[in-house]
């Protein structure tokens, strides 16, 4: 029956590989087409009945076979449901499927680099993303569309010729100022408007630093545990990263880190990601003390200090350098939505004209009309407003995850606490070390939940367990819902831990 091939399917990927249930079903339904059990022409179940079978929302089913009707495994015909496609290829005949997930071999003439295969399946966005705590939805109603089109159409009609084409001087002049601007007062950043180059998010931030100020295997520090889109950045650009652990203070080298000296250094220092500890001062002192004596460069990367829901702003780690070692990066992506591609890096004036020559010869930027928009769209104080907003909103659903997760918080050192709540779209809720938090996510996600493992996130730190869970994404209602389902699942694994697998 196929119902139960599918679940057989889905236990094993949930137990190996850790996958969302949408990214189950989609792999077991993928399995079952190459494998025969479901032929060419056939008619799948509807998905109000695959739901039903299985177990699942519907939103799950819908998300699974959507995904494979876009890549042409299912065609839907109207009024009469949905079909496997006549061109799906079959495994080949007498040989036995292995069960292994779906990866084809890759031919001789075809296959990856190392550095490739690293980068294919190594710190997956898909695997380490926190943004979906509810799965699926994404809410940017705070974001003011209407003006935002508005804008956007009012530069579209304006543009000159050269707006049309690539930017050689670093971005859109008035956007950068308005950057500096925002920086200088918010984020006590030293720095003028020619030292701002306009980027397409953090992750071209990353890659230009790493190009241009460390050679082919460079050492890099960076946290440990990490952010993903950074390994994925100095992997790419063949550097050798040596991490360096965190504790609630922030990133903390210690002499075993001096006998591998960097040539860079990544740090989170506002809101260390995934676990949200903040660096304090003497940490700060310390961290800009041991770039300057390894004369290293220090990558801070601020990518969501604008939310801040308790305490002062905490002031940048380049406010505090006085020897011109600290690149600074933002990104607009958390703060308008993810799909604009807008961010920022604050380079030393030394190399200021370095950096904007490098950024035209790699990457020829443009969108000036975009940046134009921006530009306007903060001058005008639209920016302020909708990050008022989004703060405000962002806000209430922070507190109402809190309320949720309360009842499975202990006062004692090794119970269940949270961390990184004061600021920032994702929590951080540490576990007991004997929790195995990658069995916990998969139990979660059979709720229909996303949450990840801390331990995901360590490079070579075997210490560190917990749940990291993002709620800047979920409706209030979907909160409410979903959050003591969590807080449940969390207390089951409390009481009977540790966790079998």
């Amino acid at each position: 029956m196929l119902s139960e091939f599918l679940l057989s399917e889905m236990t094993r990927l949930g137990t190996q590989d850790a996958l969302p249930l949408h990214r189950q079903l989609y792999e077991a339904l993928r399995r079952a087409m190459l494998d025969g059990k479901l032929g060419a022409g056939e008619r799948l179940p509807s998905s109000r009945d695959l739901a039903q079978d299985l177990n699942l929302s519907r939103n799950t089913v819908v998300a699974a076979i959507n995904q494979l009707s876009v890549e042409g495994y299912l065609a839907s015909r109207v009024g009469s449901g949905t079909y496997v496609n006549d061109n799906v290829p079959r495994a080949t005949p007498g040989r036995a499927s292995t069960g292994a997930p779906l990866r084809a071999a890759p031919q001789q003439a075809g296959r990856l680099s190392q550095r490739g295969e690293r980068l294919a399946h190594r710190f997956s966005a898909a695997d380490l993303e926190v943004q979906p705590f509810t799965p699926g939805i994404a809410d940017f109603s705070a974001f003011p569309l209407p003006l935002w089109q508005r804008l956007q159409n009012k530069h579209w009609r304006m543009t000159y010729p050269d707006m049309l084409d690539y930017n050689t001087s670093g971005g859109y002049a008035p956007l950068r100022r308005a950057i500096a601007d925002y920086l200088r007062v918010f984020r006590s950043v030293h720095l003028d408007a020619d030292q701002v180059i306009v980027t397409t998010g953090t992750q071209q931030s990353l890659e230009l630093c790493a190009r241009l100020l460390a050679d082919h295997g460079d050492t890099v520090w960076v946290e440990d545990p990490a952010y993903w889109g950074a390994m994925k950045a100095f992997m790419a650009t063949g550097l050798q990263v040596h991490p360096v652990p965190v504790d609630r203070q922030g990133i903390a080298p210690g002499p075993q880190d001096d006998a591998t000296p960097p040539r860079l250094i990544y740090v989170t220092p506002s809101h260390q990601y995934p676990t949200g500890a903040v660096m304090s001062l003497p940490r700060r002192h310390q961290l800009l003390a041991t770039a300057a004596a390894h004369e290293a460069w220090v990558l801070e990367d601020d990518y969501d200090s604008e939310y801040r829901f308790s305490g002062p702003p905490i002031s940048s780690l380049e406010g505090l350098d006085t020897t011109g070692r600290v690149l600074y990066m933002g990104t607009f992506s958390k703060v308008l939505y993810p799909g604009i591609k807008l961010g920022y890096l604050v380079v030393p004036k030394a190399l200021t004209e370095a950096f904007r020559r490098a950024h035209y010869d790699l990457n020829r930027p443009g969108q000036m009309p975009v940046q134009a928009a921006l530009a306007e769209f903060i001058e005008m104080g639209h920016f302020a407003s909708a990050l008022r907003r989004a703060r405000q909103s962002y806000a209430e659903r922070r507190q109402l995850l809190l309320d949720a997760l309360r009842p499975v918080l202990r006062d004692d050192a090794e119970g269940p606490r949270i961390t990184g709540a004061e600021q920032g779209l994702h929590l951080c809720l540490r576990l007991p070390g004997t929790v195995d938090d990658v069995a916990l996510t998969q139990r979660i996600a059979q709720q229909g939940l996303t949450v990840r493992p801390l331990s995901a996130y360590c490079l070579q730190r075997t210490d560190l367990r917990g749940l990291v869970i993002g709620y800047g994404y979920a409706p209030l209602g979907e909160i409410a819902r979903c959050g003591p389902l969590l807080a449940h699942a969390v207390a089951r694994v409390l009481e009977s831990r540790p966790l079998p697998a």
